[in-house]
């Protein structure tokens, strides 16, 4: 095993992302800059109310409009639903309105303008229904039930399983050891018992929601979308439109970014039912306030975790509760279980003997959660990492300390029972440890705070199109989309090094669902393990076949396909450490030094893989200190993007990066996941330095000055 700390890479041939010049020239196309011909704009009327029944709608008047096109009610599209698993969101609310924010009604127009007026002219009538904004309300007895139908709502991938009450949404118990936790615990010589609770967040992408949606006269669906996982939204249009999955062709142009919450594809669905109403293209774009009320965000969470541990530190036990807030409807999450399975990472970095965690998600009548960069994990982790501080504490152990005696260590299970072959917990923590001066003495107002956090690689499976064509170029074909991460360069590079060419010989061409091969898409940091092994399989083919054939005047062709499983050997682990300086006066939390050590193997991009480690501690940053979507009796109150705030590069600290190589991973050349590692640790390394420096443990996020302040008087 070896350390390394990365500097910003040179090379003698430079690294350049393939969409660069487009980018920086502006002449990348992304959903809103495709032409088509004679295309109509579309709108929506949401619902203002949480909760309420629909009892009449009046379109008269903007139907009546010169230049209005199409006016869609839940009727005109036979109460379709849309999801990425359960179907339960619907196109056009239909009865029932779930959530501030919900569409009611779908105009398209010959301009923006013109679907401002006409929707201005739609008068719908409500009858307000009892709501319930959080899960212990709606979990109650005596709460109203939100989907009575729930048990109809059609599932795409297995079956939904049962739940105690009608507002959950899903639910999940992983266990191992002892199956009666309580006995666990009470063999242990202490229980600690915390509790912590994080807000809901929006993803803050560059490009909003958007898409272009038209029939073909052979009746083909042509969809351009924002949607990071094409190939899944054909399936999820197929199901709720009732069509043939092969009438549905996605061709997504340029992604401006996604962080997770380009999973979820609403515009789509009413889009085609204006596009079919009235025989034209159809487009939309959210605006930034509609994305923030009304799309999928991270779920708020609360957890309870109990540990029971030995006097000497040793971990015996340990349960936890998470509650999601899952908001109006389930369809943003694609699991079976629907619930976020990185719920279970409160302890996944340690060999503890008996566990239980518990993931539940609830129906509310507010904006449906969904997936954002590591879903679960950074509620979870949150939690955890910062329980583990508060049992070094009452203790009276050194946290880092604490957490060497109970890290996984080679073929030990974790927590969650994933058993390890090269495990670098103890290699990532260490380095931190010398990297920013563990032992060194700070002044009051001054604290160091670590976490330690281990992420499994996405599974999933994915395939290209490789061809060598006559003038000695190889094209690789793809249907997954780049959406910022460098998905396209880290193939180009990881087909020249299979194919032993020279990386301007390689063409990485995206092509639609039609025309390339079927992928899972961006995701769960599965995208350069899935298709950089497709990629080396399909070069494998190439090569073998221009070693028998030669080159003649005709392309040769491989395809090659990869499925991943969950194998533990693929972990990445991560420790990182953050020194803050705290206003004792104002409560004010400044990071002043940060070091991330990681074990991600073998770098295939070194600028994107520190790009990844950079980013992600910056979206961590917001997500400990300021970025909160606050909701107000149901109602979204950061509404803009001044109200709800992201951290730009004025608020890092100066960011140290260690690589550990472990080894072990069947990724491509020993290549490991970085793009969902950084961001889960870092609000429990702040809180944990908060702690260290005033000696107030914060247990909600974001942890504001206010907080602080509060909690020092």
């Amino acid at each position: 095993m070896t350390t390394d700390t990365i500097a910003p890479p040179t090379f003698s041939l430079p690294e350049h992302r393939l969409e660069g010049p487009l980018k920086v020239t502006g002449a990348a196309a992304f959903t809103d800059d495709v032409p088509v011909p004679d295309p109509l704009w579309a709108g929506f009327v949401a619902s203002p109310h949480a909760h309420a029944r629909i009892t009449a709608i009046d379109t008269t008047a903007a139907r009546a409009l010169p230049g209005v096109h199409a006016v869609l009610t839940g009727s005109d599209v036979g109460g379709a639903r849309f999801g990425r698993n359960v179907l339960d969101w619907p196109v056009l609310a239909t009865d029932v309105v779930r959530f501030i924010g919900e569409r009611v009604v779908a105009v398209a127009a010959e301009s923006r303008d013109l679907v401002d007026e006409a929707l201005a002219l739609v008068d719908v009538e409500y009858e307000e229904l009892p709501a319930v904004h959080d899960p212990s309300a709606a979990v109650a007895p005596d709460a109203p039930v939100l989907h009575p139908g729930a048990a109809d709502y059609r599932v795409l991938r297995g079956t939904r399983p049962a739940v105690a009450h009608p507002n959950i949404q899903g639910h999940l118990v992983r266990a191992k050891g002892d199956q009666d936790i309580e006995e666990a615990l009470r063999s242990a010589d202490l229980v600690v018992e915390s509790t912590f609770s994080t807000p809901r967040q929006h993803p803050g992408f560059l490009e909003p929601h958007a898409a272009l949606v038209w029939l073909e006269a052979d009746g083909t669906v042509r969809v351009v979308s924002t949607s990071k996982e094409p190939f899944a939204l054909a399936r999820q249009m197929a199901a709720a439109l009732d069509l043939p999955v092969e009438r549905i062709v996605v061709d997504n142009a340029f992604v401006g970014g996604d962080f997770g919450g380009k999973g979820l594809a609403a515009l789509e669905f009413p889009l085609y039912f204006l596009a079919r109403a009235t025989g034209r293209p159809v487009r939309a774009a959210l605006p930034y306030s509609d994305e923030l009320a009304a799309t999928s965000t991270r779920h708020a969470a609360t957890m309870r975790l109990r540990t029971g541990v030995n006097r000497d530190g040793t971990f015996v036990a340990h349960a936890a509760e998470v509650v999601f807030d899952g908001g109006a409807y389930a369809a943003a999450k694609p699991s079976p279980q629907l619930v976020l399975g990185g719920g279970i990472a409160t302890m996944s970095a340690y060999a503890v003997p008996h566990t239980r965690v518990e993931l539940t998600t609830v129906y509310t009548n507010t904006v449906p959660g969904g997936h954002m960069r590591s879903p679960g994990e950074v509620q979870s982790v949150f939690a955890g990492e910062a329980h583990v501080d508060v049992i070094a504490s009452r203790l009276g152990i050194d946290p880092v300390d604490l957490r060497r005696r109970n890290a996984a260590r080679a073929g030990q299970p974790n927590a969650v029972g994933e058993t390890f072959t090269h495990p670098a917990a103890v290699e990532v923590l260490d380095a931190v440890r010398t990297a920013v001066q563990w032992e060194r003495p700070r002044t009051h107002g001054r604290g160091v705070g670590v976490a330690l956090y281990q992420r499994g690689a996405g599974t999933g499976r994915g395939g290209v199109i490789l061809r060598a064509v006559p003038d000695g170029s190889f094209q690789l074909v793809t249907g997954s989309v780049d959406q910022g991460g460098g998905t396209h360069t880290a193939l180009r590079r990881i087909a020249a090094t299979a194919l032993g060419v020279a990386e301007d010989r390689v063409v990485v061409v995206r092509r639609s669902t039609r025309e390339s091969l079927f992928d899972n898409g961006v995701g769960a940091s599965r995208v350069t393990r899935i298709l950089g092994e497709a990629t080396i399989r399909a070069a494998a083919d190439i090569r073998e076949r221009l070693a028998v054939e030669g080159m003649g005047d005709t392309a040769i062709e491989a395809r090659g396909e990869y499925e991943a499983a969950g194998h533990a050997e693929d972990s990445s682990f991560i420790a990182e450490a953050v020194e803050v300086e705290v206003d004792t006066e104002t409560g004010a939390i400044t990071v002043v030094d940060a070091v991330i050590a990681a074990d991600t193997g073998e770098v295939i991009n070194p600028t994107a893989h520190r790009g990844q480690l950079e980013g992600g501690f910056a979206f961590g940053l917001g997500a400990a200190l300021m970025e909160e979507l606050a909701v107000d009796d149901g109602q979204v109150v950061t509404g803009t993007l001044g109200d709800y705030k992201l951290p730009t590069v004025a608020d890092m600290p100066p960011l140290r990066i260690i690589q550990v190589r472990a080894g072990g991973t069947s990724g491509p050349f020993g290549a490991k996941a970085v793009g969902e590692l950084a961001n889960s640790g870092v609000p429990p390394a702040i809180a944990n330095a908060v702690a260290a420096a005033t000696g107030v443990r914060l247990s909600s996020l974001p942890l504001t000055a206010e907080a602080v302040h509060g909690a020092l008087r």
